[in-house]
């Protein structure tokens, strides 16, 4: 109880820097009201399809770096992996919550990356392979979401060794990513999903 405790204002203060939308942060500085524009979504693929490469590149950064900086500052401290995990989960739920949004956000994509690159680096690298294959392959951006991070927990119990500690959080995270593309999922299966770069 005491480790819970301790580690409450650590998972606090994950959540807060999980909630700033750095997309709508980019799109306001140009002039633009995000979630009325392409998908309505803040990350960086409507970004991308609304405002150009550069506005998408500095939303992805900024919300890659909140997931690395919420778990970078666990691990400094010594919190062990599974509170690492719960931190990083901590700071997904931000973005796809966030406090500054009236508690609605993305989908988390780019923040579960960042928090891999920390928790489980080398599963993190073949997340990201997975990913940039397949979108390159279909065109799809949630159609690599959902497959690299559905295939997560199985590259945990294969490639990293503290997978005892690690799997329940990943597989939380990939319950998480798709729930928040289960429209995605509807679409493609319809024929209707839009591909990086399509505008409306």
């Amino acid at each position: 109880m005491k480790d819970v405790t301790e580690n409450i204002p650590l998972l606090i203060i994950a959540f807060i820097l999980g909630s700033i939308p750095f997309g709508i942060i980019v799109a306001r500085i140009k002039g633009v009201d995000l979630k009325k524009v392409g998908s309505g979504n803040i990350g960086a693929t409507n970004v991308l399809r609304s405002l150009g490469k550069w506005p998408a590149f500095l939303t992805l950064f900024g919300d890659i770096l909140k997931g690395t900086a919420a778990v970078a500052i666990g691990k400094f401290l010594g919190v062990g992996p599974i509170y690492e995990g719960l931190i990083g989960l901590s700071a997904i739920l931000g973005h796809n919550f966030s406090i500054f949004l009236k508690f609605r956000g993305g989908k988390g994509v780019a923040t579960s990356f960042g928090v891999l690159f920390i928790y489980t680096p080398q599963v993190a690298l073949f997340t990201l392979v997975a990913w940039i294959v397949i979108v390159i392959l279909t065109k799809y951006s949630s159609l690599g979401a959902i497959v690299s991070f559905g295939l997560l927990p199985v590259n945990i119990a294969l490639f990293d060794p503290q997978y005892r500690e690690k799997l329940f959080i990943t597989v939380l995270v990939t319950i998480l990513i798709l729930t928040r593309h289960k429209d995605n999922i509807r679409r493609l299966i319809k024929g209707t999903e839009r591909k990086i770069g399509q505008r409306e």
